[in-house]
C-alpha cells in the first residue's frame, strides 16, 4: 500500500505554512502526515479494515485535494481484488449499513482510474443494498444484529450511495421506484424519531417497541445525541444534491429546513456550539462536541449552496466559531480537531443504554475521522463562498 510521495507532501507542507493555503487543503496534509497509510486512520495501526470511518476520510481527502488521489486510490486498490470482491472483513450477510459508506469514494476512483473491479464493488454494494432487510414500515435495519432498528447515522451510510449509484448506473425504468424508496427511509425514520417535545429527532427507533433502550409507547431511543442528527443532516444535503426531481428534492429540503429551524435553540449562547448530548444544553457534565459542529456546519453550508437553507451570515459565523472552538495547530504545524466523540451506540455487547451518563462518557479523543471528514468539507464549502 506504500505510496511515493514524499517531494509532493514536503511542497505541500510548506505551501501550508502560507497564509493562501486553504483549511481543507492543510488538514489533508496534518492528516497524511499523522498516518502515512490509510490503513493507519482510526488507530487501525496498518490493518486493512472495510470501515466507515476510514471510507469518510478518504472521500473528503480525494474531494479536497487531487493530491491525495494516490493515497486514497492504494487504501481502495490493497482492499479490493480484481473481482471486485472486497476485503477487510466485509462481509455482505451483515447487512451492516456501515459497510456501504466506504463505497461512496469508488464513483470518483472509478471515473479517475477506469478499474472494473471498483465498478464492480459498487454493484456488490448495490446487491446488498437490494437485500437488506426492512422493519415492517420498509425502513432498512442498521444492521442484521439490531433488527428493526433504525438509526439516524444509517441514512447517512446508505442514502447517498444508493443515489449515485441509481443515477449512474441502474436501468430508467427503476430509477423512479429507487428515489421514491430512498426518501422513504428519510421520512420513515423522521417520523419515527421525532421527539414533538423539543422538535429534534432522537438517535434511533425500534420498530418493534422491545429493544430495553426504547420507550415502549413510541420505541424511541432515550436522547437526541449530536453526532447522530449530524449525520442525518449530511445525508440529506449529499442525496438532495444528487436527485433529479423537483417533488423528491422538495420533500427532503423541508425536513432538513425544519431541523435548522430548531437547532439554534439548542446551542450553547456564548459560541453558537452544539453539544454531545443535543436536547440536554448547559446540563452539567455536557460538552461541546466537535463532530456534530462540524456536520451541522457543513450540512448548513451546503444547504445555502443548494437553494435549500438561508441564514449565510450565522452559517459563516458558526463555522469561525468551530474553528476556534475546536481546531489548534500543534507545534509541529499539523491542524488538530478536539473534543471529538469517539463513539457511541445503542444495545450491542456492551448493553449500551442511550441514557444521558452514557453519552457523556463515551471516550473523547482528538482528529476522529468522523470528524476529519465533515471538517474537510465544512473549509471547501466555506471556500467556495
Amino acid at each position: 500500500m506504500k505510496t511515493n510521495l514524499t517531494i509532493i507532501f514536503a511542497a505541500l507542507a510548506l505551501a501550508a505554512c502560507t497564509a493562501e493555503a486553504p483549511l481543507s487543503q492543510v488538514v489533508v496534509i496534518s492528516e497524511i502526515e499523522r498516518n502515512p497509510e490509510a490503513s493507519y486512520i482510526d488507530g487501525l495501526g496498518g490493518t486493512l479494515k472495510w470501515n466507515y470511518t476510514t471510507g469518510l476520510e478518504l472521500k473528503a481527502m480525494l474531494d479536497a485535494s487531487s493530491i491525495a488521489f494516490d493515497y486514497v486510490d492504494a487504501w481502495y486498490d490493497a482492499i479490493i481484488d480484481e473481482d471486485g470482491n472486497i476485503g477487510g472483513k466485509y462481509k455482505k450477510s451483515n447487512y451492516s449499513s456501515d459497510h456501504i459508506c466506504p463505497g461512496r469514494t469508488l464513483f470518483k476512483l472509478y471515473d479517475l482510474t477506469g478499474k472494473e473491479k471498483y465498478r464492480l464493488a459498487m454493484d456488490k454494494l448495490y446487491e446488498q443494498i437490494q437485500e437488506m432487510p426492512r422493519t415492517p414500515e420498509g425502513g432498512f435495519w442498521h444492521k442484521k444484529i439490531y433488527p428493526n432498528q433504525m438509526w439516524l447515522d444509517g441514512l447517512y451510510m446508505v442514502e447517498p450511495f444508493y443515489a449515485e449509484y441509481t443515477l449512474r448506473y441502474v436501468s430508467e425504468e427503476q430509477k423512479a421506484a429507487n428515489y421514491a424508496d430512498i426518501c422513504h427511509q428519510f421520512t420513515t425514520v423522521y417520523r419515527n424519531t421525532w421527539d414533538e417535545k423539543t422538535g429534534l429527532l432522537r438517535h434511533a427507533w425500534d420498530s418493534s417497541h422491545e429493544m430495553f433502550w426504547c420507550d415502549p409507547e413510541t420505541g424511541q431511543s432515550k436522547h437526541a445525541w449530536g453526532r447522530a442528527l449530524g449525520w442525518y443532516c449530511m445525508a440529506l444535503v449529499d442525496v438532495i444534491e444528487i436527485l433529479p426531481g423537483q417533488e423528491e428534492r422538495s420533500d427532503l429540503a423541508a425536513i432538513l429546513q425544519g431541523i435548522y429551524e430548531v437547532l439554534p435553540r439548542y446551542a450553547d449562547p456564548a459560541s453558537g456550539m452544539w453539544y454531545q448530548v443535543l436536547d440536554c444544553p448547559g446540563r452539567e457534565g455536557n460538552y461541546l462536541e466537535a463532530t456534530c459542529n462540524a456536520m451541522f456546519v457543513y450540512a448548513w453550508l451546503k444547504g445555502i449552496r443548494l437553494g435549500c437553507l438561508d441564514g449565510l451570515d450565522n452559517a459563516k459565523a458558526a463555522y469561525q466559531s468551530m474553528l476556534d472552538t475546536f481546531v489548534t495547530t500543534g507545534k509541529d504545524g499539523l491542524v488538530n480537531l478536539n473534543q471529538c466523540c469517539e463513539v457511541a451506540g445503542l444495545g450491542g455487547k456492551e448493553n449500551r443504554s442511550g441514557d444521558y451518563d452514557y453519552y457523556i462518557h463515551e471516550r473523547v479523543r482528538s482528529n476522529d475521522p468522523k470528524g476529519i471528514g465533515p471538517l474537510i468539507w465544512a473549509a471547501l464549502e466555506y471556500e467556495r463562498l
